[in-house]
């Protein structure tokens, strides 16, 4: 079949950099909203549309995914005074629906229903709160997948919304006050704008005020780059913040005394000052993570001087006389929780989740045993609770809730009375999941899990999927469309790259900033060693990834596309030069690194996506995914990349090089059950038509 691209018009525009000049003729795709790119977007899925529709297996994933996802999902709940608040999917709903359940009431009911707030399931509830004595709920919705959220306050006993709105949240926490909470926001900006966030501030809402009564907690008034996430101590005495520059995970402490009150001194409506504000950790110099306060100090867990991570206890009268609570051991600390007057250390251990039980003084006390090798999702409770509520799932396990109560660990299991229907889903044959190890350019081993059928013949097509950064671990999860993948003789593997911390702060050092080609090294040395050990063929080894797995997959379909039999590309960061220019980028520039600094220029060109392009008709087959509503990786990283791959192909090609662009989408956050079943099964059923022998 012949592929023909619709003409892209290529502009004189260019940048210069430290002396070197660098084209950029699709800068005019940067403008979401002009004429020329809805023009653009409408003529590429012009082409891919009917194609993937037309693509002979397409219609029997859909039925299967369908099948496969009809399958309940509970979250942990949140309990507060006898209240329990928890979300809950029936399995087709495309927005999970919130339940509440009072003690002494013999059914849960329907709490909040986000498929009521539209007509396409676009509208998802992101975040969420529940009050110290469990009756008003705090949470954030968001519209299309953007990050621009709003927060409604409702009543648990009336099941009414207050009339308190607030605006202009992104990546917003909550932290109850007595009669109100803390949260941080962004200055007010055009929600079309891609400009960078930047400025954020820190505000308390007492409960009933309108938002411009808020009372400013906190800004920092010399920089307006780091971020903050307000907690308060399950004892109310202080408001912590944690403060990030980007995406570091090497974040400060700052923290303030709330036990004569947050207005204590000050007029109605006054500013906290500033030095009522005392520093505890300094920001750029490790992840100091808090957990508890106890004994006039801070426990946190940090990797200062320790890259697998350890958990200390910092005085509050002396921030340099820290304590060792439970030192750094050869597996890593992934996360602490202090629920049930325990700290509950969750640790990797070859890819996987445990869960290690200790007291605040560093007593071990024993594991909670899980049901086999996967993933922690959230540990919920509080210290002062005598229960912990936490997530479940794996390969082949759909996500479960469980709790641990004085050493018995059980099912909560609301799906008795939420459950209306007998689900479909599930997998009746024998699923292997296997850890298999790649030997990387620099003689490291590199994991990876390798997930098939029992009786699939091998060699067999691959999905190879990766993400490689920004300290994210590639744990076993649960995927619908990655089974219905498995029954048509798909294998599935999924790779623990340098950039995540699977073996700690080292390994994401590893794979960051000047080092950020051993990643691409890692996933390449993955996708060679399943050949050379039978699990696939070249023809047979396709590669998935979002967002910086879509910039890993782009990268590699550069350097490497003889190794390659197809390529998905989802969300793709490609602009490696001009990526901190919109919105959330300049997050990103603490492990990319930026242009503009001559050092980081020289590895970003090396490797950046839309400026490494090759001879693009040798090509594997290559379908590029995303979203109009993204306003994390903006869709400008897919359009511009896809315009230079088609050009680079002289506009025509025999395989497909194809853009997929959704409408009422955004990043993935909150993207409703039926988009996400069209899409997985767009993106099989082009990897299962592509990867031949």
């Amino acid at each position: 079949m012949n592929f023909r691209y619709p003409p892209t018009r290529r502009s004189a525009a260019a940048d210069s950099y430290h002396g070197c000049e660098v084209a950029d003729p699709y800068r005019w795709l940067e403008e979401p909203a002009s004429e020329e790119t809805a023009a653009f977007v409408t003529a590429q899925n012009a082409i891919s549309e009917p194609y993937i529709r037309s693509l002979p297996k397409r219609g029997l994933l859909h039925e299967r995914m369908t099948e496969l996802w009809d399958v309940p999902r509970t979250s942990p709940p949140t309990v507060r005074n006898g209240i329990s608040v928890w979300a809950h999917n029936d399995g087709l709903q495309d927005q999970p629906v919130w339940y509440v359940h009072r003690e002494g009431e013999e059914e849960p009911s329907v709490f909040l229903d986000p498929n009521t707030m539209s007509d396409d399931g676009a509208v998802a509830v992101i975040v969420t709160s529940l009050s110290p004595d469990g009756q008003l709920f705090a949470y954030t919705v968001a519209e299309s997948g953007s990050d621009l959220q709003r927060l409604h306050i409702r009543s648990t006993k009336t099941r009414d919304d207050l009339d308190d709105v607030l605006h202009h949240l992104r990546f917003t926490s909550i932290a109850w006050h007595r009669n109100g909470f803390f949260y941080n926001r962004f200055p007010e900006v055009d929600p079309e704008s891609t400009e960078p966030l930047r400025d954020p501030t820190v505000h308390y809402h007492r409960i009933g005020d309108p938002q411009d009564a808020d009372r400013l907690v906190f800004h920092n008034d010399n920089d307006p780059e780091p971020s903050y996430a307000p907690t308060v101590t399950h004892d109310d005495a202080y408001l912590v913040l944690s403060e990030y520059l980007g995406t570091s995970r090497r974040n400060g402490l700052l923290y303030l005394d709330l036990r004569n009150g947050l207005a204590d001194g000050l007029t109605d409506g006054e500013p906290v000052p500033a030095d009522r504000w005392t520093r505890l950790v300094d920001p750029e110099v490790a992840l100091n993570s808090f957990v508890l306060h106890l004994d006039d100090g801070f426990i946190l867990h940090t990797d200062h001087e320790a890259p697998n991570g350890s958990i200390v206890h910092v005085p509050l009268h002396d921030r340099d006389a820290r304590t060792t609570v439970i030192a750094e051991g050869s597996s890593v600390i992934g996360g602490v929780g202090a629920v049930a007057g325990q700290l509950l250390v969750v640790r990797l251990v070859d890819g996987s989740h445990t869960i290690e039980r200790a007291t605040p003084t560093g007593e071990i006390l024993g594991q909670i045993e899980l049901p086999g090798l996967g993933s922690i999702d959230r540990l919920s409770g509080r210290f002062d609770d005598d229960c912990v509520y936490f997530g479940y799932q794996s390969f082949v396990d759909p996500p479960s809730v469980l709790s641990w109560r004085q050493g018995t660990t059980e099912p909560f299991d609301p799906t008795a009375t939420t459950r209306k229907a007998t689900s479909r889903g599930g997998i009746a044959a024998e699923v292997v999941v296997e850890r298999r190890y790649a030997t990387s350019t620099d003689g490291q081993q590199v994991g990876m899990f390798v997930v098939r059928l029992a009786d699939t013949a091998l060699p067999g097509p691959v999905e190879l999927y990766g993400y490689g950064g920004f300290s994210i671990d590639m744990t076993p999860t649960y995927s619908p469309a990655r089974l219905a993948f498995l029954e048509s003789g798909g294998i599935v593997a999924v790779a623990n790259l340098r950039g995540g911390t699977e073996l700690g702060e080292v390994w994401h050092e590893q794979g960051k900033l000047g080092n950020k080609q051993q990643v691409f090294d890692d996933f390449g040395a993955c996708g060679q060693q399943l050949i050379d050990d039978g699990i696939t063929t070249p023809g047979q080894l396709g590669i998935r990834g979002g967002s910086n797995g879509g910039l890993l997959t782009a990268v590699l379909i550069n350097q490497q596309p003889d190794l390659l039999g197809a390529v998905v590309s989802q969300v793709p960061v490609t602009d490696m030069l001009r990526y901190q220019l919109f919105t959330a980028g300049r997050y990103w520039a603490v492990e990319y690194g930026q242009a503009s600094d001559p050092d980081a220029f020289q590895w970003l060109i090396s490797y950046s996506p839309l400026h490494n392009v090759g001879e693009a008709d040798t090509y594997p087959p290559l379908l590029i995914t995303t979203a109009e509503s993204d306003d994390r990786v903006v869709p400008m990283h897919a359009y511009k990349f896809a315009a230079e791959v088609q050009h680079r192909a002289g506009g025509e090609s025999e395989q497909p090089l194809l853009l997929r662009v959704e409408t009422r989408a955004g990043h993935g956050l909150g993207k409703p059950t039926a988009k996400i079943i069209e899409e997985s099964a767009d993106i099989y059923a082009f990897l299962l038509h592509h990867l031949k022998p």
